[in-house]
């Protein structure tokens, strides 16, 4: 499964990816509440990005990670935090404690989750009025935009799955998606809020991150080989050796019903 390939580049994607901007984790633990009495619930931490800046609340967190590489960095990584706990196990078959949390949060991983459970399971795992958090992230139009349309030739090139004139979406264009949150009875009170940053990139540190998508892991190696080297090309030749890339993440989040 792709979700599965995450684990095969875990100090990879430990170095590469991007921290979340702090006024995101900010909002997320005024939100919450979050405290030293709080008890938290992470599905999908990865190495840590979100999970560090949620434990020096002092909350006491779960971090229930499918890969037992990732998870190995992620204890590395929390170190610092004792009342961190950091599980190796598939969320769908993870066994809920008897204590309910406060808040359930994932970032960049719920839509790797079973659909026809995961809005029930969260639920379950949430005390009446805790908070369900979910960020996502995506790539908008926005720093070097001449590079990014140039850079769809390689992948039209070398991965045959490349719609033909990809372009980047502004973010006011980007439809939030919380239909699952909103159509049921578990939750109420679904808000989402954005936050973007940019990250400029040298063409190592592009090609290493890169390298922790799915996508780009799950190409064959010649086709993956050549799709990096024009990539490379591109930004060391036309470029001047750095390219900047604008995420947009949204925190959506939502009240676990009383029911």
């Amino acid at each position: 499964m792709l979700r599965d390939t995450f684990d095969t580049v875990a100090e990879r994607y430990d170095r590469a990816r991007p921290s979340y901007p702090p006024p995101l984790v900010g909002q997320l633990a005024r939100s919450a509440g979050l405290g030293p009495s709080s008890r938290v619930l992470e599905i999908g931490p990865g190495t840590g990005q979100l999970t560090r800046p949620l434990a020096e609340t002092g909350c006491r967190l779960t971090a229930v990670e499918l890969g037992p590489s990732l998870a190995a960095v992620a204890r590395r990584n929390l170190d610092a935090f004792p009342q961190v706990d950091v599980a190796v196990a598939d969320f769908e078959r993870w066994p809920l404690p008897a204590e309910p949390f406060d808040l359930v949060v994932s970032a960049t991983a719920f839509h790797w989750i079973d659909p026809a459970l995961r809005v029930a399971k969260t639920a379950d795992a949430l005390r009446p009025g805790g908070l369900l958090a979910l960020v996502t992230t995506h790539h908008v139009k926005g720093g070097s935009v001449e590079f990014f349309a140039d850079a769809q030739g390689c992948y039209e090139r070398w991965d045959p799955a490349t719609p033909p004139g990809l372009r980047l979406e502004p973010e006011d264009d980007i439809a939030s998606d919380t239909r699952e949150l909103t159509l049921g009875s578990r939750y109420e009170d679904v808000t989402v809020h954005r936050h973007a940053q940019e990250v400029t990139y040298s063409a190592d540190a592009y090609i290493e991150v890169l390298l922790t998508y799915s996508g780009h892991l799950a190409l064959d190696e010649p086709a993956r080989r050549g799709l990096l080297a024009c990539i490379r090309n591109l930004i060391e030749n036309r470029y001047g050796g750095s390219v900047t890339k604008r995420y947009l993440h949204e925190l959506i989040t939502a009240r676990r019903t009383a029911g």
